[in-house]
């Protein structure tokens, strides 16, 4: 193959050119793909084969051989870059340029794509190189061609060439071309800075010259293709992360308090656009929103004709640019106290909402067929409007245009989505689906800086009321469905049946919408709650109840969701709205409506505690409601170390913590927190002893409720002076329906156990607490690799199951381990040292014990390493050497462990022996 100034050889061209046609169709046929892919990857691994792909490109008839040829010219290029010299460079950017512009008619349109693409491509490796002369004479045969000068499919062509170009300098969507980050970001500046203002203009001429010609044609016309590139194109620049006027000092006092995090509570994507001043002539002053809507407007009545419907590619596009300029924000407006924004969003809006109202109408119109596209695109404008704007500009917008706020219209919307969502009761994913969580993430963008701040952030009243009405709306249809799945036997819905962790992230955003109008949300749940109480008890032993159980279970959910957070690895803070909208007198304080609320609750869980009602009403699915609730409850709530309700430095904030003094102290240790953590305490037993089988109900009793009791020592202290808690204590020990829970939760609990520890008056009684409580392991352990019959009865169920579940238990307490009880431990860990080797070497061949055996080595090891004395690493250290050699002599290559236990043997060196 001849270079670029090689040797043009016009039968060695035409060769060449054959082998790769011939290598390409082979490809497509799969007919030895292997010779045929290494032909076609010699034409860019060659040395400058320029002249070879141009002659291909301009030659040949098949497709894919061209589409070879344009990815070897960029292969080579990027690859020999640094030695071709400034015409050679410029001749391979303007030949692949002026052929995807000669082209434009070709039906081939994925080689014209690749050729544009490698234009783009050596264009941006050249960047930096290029004086602005040279660049002003390539773009302006872009500019040429985009305007039109020449035929319609050039001018597509060109708009697809500047797509290519933005792509390429867009950091996210360039390609490697083995350059340092920094190169890359040059570009980016660069083309930010004196070029994409530039483009956007040239593109929105280029839509505007073609508008005519589209709404006063009865049918589609080669414009519309023009178009819609041109608004695929304004869109990818509107997307652009602009960095350059980021650091403007200017401050937008319409913007100021506009949440910009990416709170996890969110579903739908929304990018904020943030050009500048410098773009507001080209974006604001223009008339271009005017313009876009006028377009979108005249495309509408089109769409029952041939050629254009609702999803066709110029309507989707329209579309996605208006709801991009409701992502338009920060400087590129006026600081005018947000008067030029407010228009700005105002003139939108009025485009938009033809699409979602009324909201009756519209979705009546779905669900007889009518495609659900712009009524998805209507609440995703809505969501990025609330993304720019603050709580009461949202909510004035729509009283320029109707009788009610924005909120309002809000509720209405989502509440038809959700009763349709309700009413089509399916495992499918609809549009109604889509819909509830674009409007739940516009709640979440409009009420999460109200919900996580104390200041004066609060809802407009329509707002309020509002919240209040479409949160009663939720209440109703979620029991309503809850209802409905009580007897589904045609499988487990997603979203009849799910999990607690599958619906958190739908009830987090039900409870902003709940704390929005907390002092009518409360008494609402508190009611609805009593009602359904009232029917178990009035039903019991008369009628089925499994309805009302399933309402219960997602009342419960609900409820645990407004009234407490998820504390994510710390210990979580009453709700703010709870704090700031209840002010009750300390002396009243069982009046609070959370007081109210939660001891219902409480109240109604400990009946379960009764074996007559717990068997008639009590189901484990409702257990887990239950159980889920006391564990989050609790966090917040019970014996919280909270002390703000007494000492409350600052008395300007008395009324925004009252609330809280009030609910803390009724929780508190010297108020109902014992009484209240003494029934929890009674009920996790329960559930661990009385719902054999219920490995999930088990699960959150372990890991979630019991879990979270032991984590302040001011709760266990009062915890290890329970009667209940002894109980769960001795249960564990001899109750042989614990021995059957899942080897994981018994190792849970063993953890939970022993932490409570902290709770006991001194280091030799935490220490005497420990082996009271962990002796029967130890003993079980000692006398099983005593048995002289071991290695015969060593693989009968009851026996490998009866280890295993010891083995769990003790990595459990290891794990627990903390300088009160690491004496305990210690001597429990050397206790069954020789034991272990002995069960090792029995359960050679099981590798499931092996890895409990050495997990718990390592988990007692590592709790152990920071404590001991000389004499006592000696003998660790001798234990673990001795294990180390027992298990490669026969585990080997099994089981990855033996790293970790020779990782600790190399601390522990560290110390005298």
């Amino acid at each position: 193959m001849e270079g670029f100034s090689g040797n043009n050889d016009l039968s060695q061209l035409q060769a060449t050119m054959r082998a790769i046609e011939l290598a390409s169709t082979s490809i497509q046929m799969q007919i030895n793909p292997a010779a045929s892919e290494a032909i076609i990857l010699s034409l860019g691994q060659s040395s400058q084969p320029y002249n070879t792909c141009q002659f291909i490109l301009e030659n040949s008839s098949v497709p894919t051989a061209r589409f070879q040829a344009a990815a070897a010219i960029r292969e080579a290029a990027i690859r020999e870059w640094p030695f071709l010299n400034a015409d050679h460079k410029r001749t391979l950017i303007t030949f692949c340029l002026c052929y995807a512009m000669q082209h434009a008619t070709s039906p081939d349109t994925y080689v014209q794509a690749k050729v544009s693409s490698v234009a783009a491509q050596l264009m941006k490796r050249g960047w930096l190189e290029v004086v602005a002369a040279e660049k002003e004479t390539l773009f302006y045969q872009v500019n040429q061609a985009i305007a039109g000068v020449h035929r319609v499919d050039v001018q597509f062509a060109g708009i697809k060439f500047l797509e290519s170009l933005v792509s390429e300098f867009s950091p996210s969507t360039s390609s490697a071309m083995g350059l340092p980050r920094e190169f890359h970001e040059q570009c980016r500046r660069s083309l930010e800075r004196d070029y994409l203002k530039t483009f956007y203009q040239w593109t929105r001429e280029a839509a505007f010259s073609v508008t005519n010609r589209i709404i006063e044609s009865d049918s589609v016309v080669p414009e519309v293709k023009v178009c819609t590139a041109a608004l695929d194109l304004m869109l990818q620049l509107l997307n652009w992360d602009f960095r350059s006027n980021t650091s403007d000092p200017k401050i937008n006092v319409f913007s100021a308090g506009v949440r910009q995090d990416g709170d996890s509570l969110r579903r739908s994507e929304c990018h904020l656009v943030q050009p500048g001043s410098d773009w507001r002539d080209v974006l604001i002053l223009s008339g271009h929103v005017g313009w876009l809507l006028s377009l979108y407007s005249a495309l509408r009545p089109k769409f029952s004709r041939e050629g254009y419907w609702l999803d066709c590619p110029i309507a989707v596009s329209a579309r996605k640019l208006i709801v991009q300029f409701c992502s338009l924000t920060g400087t590129v407006f006026l600081s005018d106290d947000g008067k030029m924004h407010e228009r700005h969003l105002l003139q939108l809006l009025s485009g938009i909402l033809e699409w979602v109202d009324p909201p009756d109408a519209v979705s009546k119109a779905i669900e007889n067929g009518k495609s659900d596209s712009e009524m998805i695109d209507g609440c995703r404008a809505l969501l990025a409007i609330a993304n720019v704007t603050t709580p009461y500009v949202f909510d004035n917008l729509l009283k320029s245009l109707r009788a009610i706020g924005t909120f309002t219209f809000l509720s209405m919307l989502m509440s038809e989505v959700i009763k349709v969502l309700i009413t089509r009761n399916t495992e499918e994913e609809t549009w109604s689906w889509e819909a509830r969580d674009i409007l739940l993430d516009t709640w979440t963008a409009l009420l999460m800086p109200i919900n996580t701040t104390t200041a004066n952030a609060f809802l407009p009243p329509d707002g309020i009321k509002a919240a209040a009405n479409l949160f009663g709306f939720i209440v109703e249809c979620e029991l309503r469905m809850a209802s409905a799945s009580a007897f589904n036997d045609e499988g487990d819905s997603d979203y009849l049946r799910a999990s607690v962790s599958a619906m958190d992230e739908r009830l987090s955003s039900y409870a902003l919408i709940a704390r929005a109008s907390i002092d009518v949300t409360i008494p609402l749940l508190t009611s609805v709650f009593s009602d359904r109480v009232t029917r178990l008890n009035q039903g019991r032993g008369i009628i089925d109840l499994t309805e009302t159980m399933e309402e219960l279970y997602s009342l419960l959910l609900i409820i645990g969701h407004v009234i407490a957070d998820e504390g994510e690895g710390e210990m979580p803070l009453v709700p703010n709205a709870i704090q700031t909208q209840f002010v009750v007198n300390s002396v009243e304080a069982d009046k609070h409506p959370v007081i109210l609320l939660s001891s219902s609750i409480i109240k109604f869980a400990e009946q379960c505690l009764n074996p007559e009602i717990r068997a008639s009403v009590f189901s484990p699915r409702l257990m887990e409601s239950i159980v889920w609730f006391l564990a989050r409850w609790s966090s917040t709530y019970l014996m919280s170390s909270d002390e703000i309700g007494e000492k409350i430095v600052d008395s300007g904030h008395h009324y925004e913590h009252s609330s809280k003094k009030v609910l803390l102290s009724f929780f508190g240790e010297h108020n109902q927190g014992r009484i209240v953590l003494d029934i929890i305490v009674r009920i996790s037993l329960i559930t661990l002893t009385s719902y054999p089988g219920e490995k999930d109900l088990q699960g959150l009793t372990c890991y979630m409720l019991l879990h979270s009791l032991v984590q302040q020592r001011h709760i266990c202290v009062h915890l290890v002076a329970l009667n209940s808690w002894h109980e769960l204590a001795a249960a564990f020990s001899t109750e042989k329906t614990l021995f059957l829970l899942d080897t994981s939760h018994q190792r849970s609990l063993a953890q939970t156990l022993v932490r409570s520890a902290s709770g006991v008056k001194n280091s030799e009684e935490s220490s005497q607490y420990v082996r009271n409580l962990m002796g029967h392991i130890a003993t079980y352990i000692v006398e099983i690799s005593s048995k002289s019959n071991l290695k015969s009865i060593a693989q009968q169920p009851d026996i490998l199951l009866s280890v295993s579940c010891m083995l769990e238990r003790l990595r459990g307490a290891a794990s627990a381990s903390e300088p009160r009880t690491q004496k305990a431990i210690y001597e429990l860990g050397f206790s069954v040292m020789n034991p272990i080797l002995v069960l090792l070497e029995v359960y050679k061949h099981e590798s499931a014990v092996v890895y409990l055996l050495l997990k718990f080595v390592v988990d007692w090891v590592d709790g152990q390493i920071t404590y001991l004395e000389a004499q006592e690493t000696a003998a660790v250290v001798n234990f673990c050497m001795r294990l180390l050699q027992l298990y490669s002599s026969h585990n080997i290559g099994k089981i990855g462990y033996w790293k970790e236990i020779y990782l600790y043997l190399i601390l522990l060196k560290i110390g005298p022996i």
